[in-house]
């Protein structure tokens, strides 16, 4: 097996959309992902969902049509994103900002 992990995160899909996506973003823009009780993976698929909205919001959906070849491709990228890291990632760190 090769080893598919990129500066730190699970992989470079994973890398790439926390940083182009979610760098530097205030969590209590999340419904209760400030929480200290956060539930991660419920918190992980909020941002699965919010990602989409961002990097689709430009396609306009005809249930009728095909999708292009260039939305298959970032669909097929982000199912290889590992939303459970991001989003424990993002917790962890509001935790240690918030401890100072």
């Amino acid at each position: 097996m090769t080893d598919k992990t990129y500066n730190g995160w699970t992989n470079y899909e994973t890398w790439r959309v926390n940083l182009e996506v979610f760098d530097g973003f205030d969590l209590s823009e999340f419904n209760g992902a400030d929480d200290a009780e956060v539930d991660i993976y419920a918190f992980s698929k909020q941002l699965e969902e919010y990602a989409d909205e961002v990097i689709f919001s430009g396609i306009r959906y005809d249930e009728r049509a095909p999708s292009s070849l260039m939305e298959d491709y970032a669909r097929a990228f982000l199912q290889a994103v590992n939303w459970y890291e991001i989003a424990k990632h993002m917790v962890e760190d509001y935790i240690l900002e918030n401890e100072q």
